[in-house]
């Protein structure tokens, strides 16, 4: 067992401290969340997926429920209208999705939102490697204004929602929540981004880091 001055062991005790307070914090979070009610009825949207041939065809937001009896998780993308390009934020997010995306389809239906052409962002997607990860674009449908992930003159915001389907066929609305906490809150996303967790446990944290589309 490696050995430590007693300075260190008190800094660490404090630390551990902590670090089982903010994990019974997160759990408290998260039970508060399950009790979110489930009542407000979401429009069955029309979508946009490609399918082989690299064409795209209309999808409603329905038919994303591959298993109906799973939640639907919804990634919003920063991709379209006034995003032209890809975020790369949210671009080493869905890397990150798409290296569990066996695991957490066990789970909930997944899909990765976007408002722009949806061929166009598939094949940045399969330049990624993001094989598996299902895309399709809301386009000019009012699915991300509606929720809060798009405003009125375009710009895309970073999110997630969550949809359940009931055995009647109507889509209903659990959860939605992005970067942007309200109040001068940011960093509302960060449970999904590996990236910051790791850098949190250096001694030099985040830093000014921000992450590019390639290095």
């Amino acid at each position: 067992m490696m050995e430590h001055s007693d300075r260190y062991m008190r800094v660490r005790e404090e630390l551990r401290q902590a670090e089982i307070a903010l994990k019974e914090q997160r759990e408290q979070v998260a039970e508060l969340r399950r009790r979110l009610p489930l009542e407000t009825v979401v429009e069955d949207h029309e979508f946009t997926e490609t399918t082989g041939d690299a064409t795209g065809r209309t999808v409603r937001l329905s038919e994303l429920f591959t298993r109906p009896e799973l939640p639907l998780v919804a990634v919003h993308f920063m991709f379209g209208k006034k995003q032209s390009e890809p975020c790369p934020m949210c671009t080493q997010c869905a890397d990150g999705y798409a290296g569990i995306l066996d695991h957490v389809s066990q789970c909930v239906n997944f899909v990765v939102v976007v408002a722009g052409d949806v061929v166009e962002f598939t094949r940045y997607a399969q330049g990624r490697g993001w094989e598996g990860l299902r895309v399709a674009s809301s386009g000019d449908t009012s699915f991300k204004r509606d929720l809060g992930m798009e405003d009125a003159e375009g710009a895309q915001m970073p999110g997630a929602t969550v949809l359940e389907r009931t055995d009647d066929g109507r889509i209903l609305h659990f959860y939605t929540g992005g970067a942007m906490m309200g109040d001068g809150h940011y960093r509302g996303m960060d449970l999904l981004m590996p990236l910051w967790n790791f850098l949190d446990l250096t001694r030099q944290g985040r830093g000014d880091f921000f992450p590019r589309i390639g290095y």
